[in-house]
Order: structure tokens, then sequence, then C-alpha cells
């Protein structure tokens, strides 16, 4: 049974995307049913479009289903991949915790400009990239510990269990 918190995540970016459909549909229909473009609805979708990337790629994509270029990987043996393993999301998730102020201080810094027609805060426009950065940083620490126990270590075209 999937958690509570995974559910949740879930369910947001369904209705995150239901969303963009919706005013997707309404844009279409706007412009080419009634010859009359709407402006709110190219900026809503614009909006909705960030926070559905972010956020499903923050909480909702698991790390197996990312895109990723595996060649040395499958070449590779048990031990090797452990250090791949280490030192890849080392690198990522300390990159991601040293940019995370400064990700955090711009978003923040950006709360006084808002888009041209919603007028909708660019802070909250952006937030969910720092939401993806803190993820980041979870997830690769969650990684490496699995790695150190040896966990996680098959072939990439096989997703463990």
């Amino acid at each position: 049974m999937r958690s509570l918190s995974r559910r949740l995540g879930d369910g947001v970016a369904v209705a995150l995307f239901t969303a963009l459909f919706l005013v997707f549909i309404v844009q279409i229909v706007a412009r080419f049913g009634f010859h009359r473009p709407l402006p709110w609805t190219d900026e809503l979708a614009v909006v909705l479009y960030v926070w559905v990337i972010l956020w499903s790629a923050a909480l909702v994509v698991p790390e197996r289903e990312h895109v990723m270029f595996d060649l040395v990987w499958n070449a590779v043996g048990r031990r090797t991949r452990r250090i791949l393993r280490i030192a890849g999301h080392a690198m990522l998730g300390g990159l991601c915790a040293w940019a995370l102020p400064a990700s955090w201080d711009y978003v923040h810094f950006m709360r006084r400009e808002g888009t041209p027609v919603l007028d909708v805060s660019f802070m909250l426009v952006f937030a969910p990239f720092v939401l993806l950065m803190a993820a980041l940083v979870v997830r690769s620490g969650v990684a490496i510990v699995r790695a150190w126990r040896g966990l996680d270590l098959d072939d990439a075209a096989i997703p463990s269990a």
C-alpha cells in the first residue's frame, strides 16, 4: 500500500495536470471557437506547466524512471557501481545543498515581481524549484545510504523492487 504522502503528492500532480488541461481547452475554445484569445489562459498554462514539471520531478517520479545513461553502469561490477552511485549522488546532493540557500534567496527576492496578466508573484511561480532542490538533497542522501548498504546496485534496465 502506498503511503499517504505519496498519494498526496500524486493527487496534487493530478490536480495540477487537470487544471493545465482545462485551461488549455478553454484557451483553444476561446481562440478558435470564439476568435477571442484570452491572455490569462496563456499565462496560467505556463505557470501550471512549470508547477507540473517541477512538482512531479521532485515528489512523484521515482529515480529509476528518470532518464539515465547506463552504458557504463551496466558494464561494471557491483563494487564499482557502489562507488559510482555514492560519488554521483554526493555530487548531485552536494551541489543542490550548496545552491539551495541562493536558490531560495532568489525565489524569495522575486516575490516583488508578478506575472504580467494575472499578477501572480514569481515567488509562487518558482517555489517548486526550491522544493525540487530540497528533494534532490534528500533523495541523494537516501541513495548514498542505500548504496553504502549494497542496495539498488542492480542493472539500470531492470528496476529493483
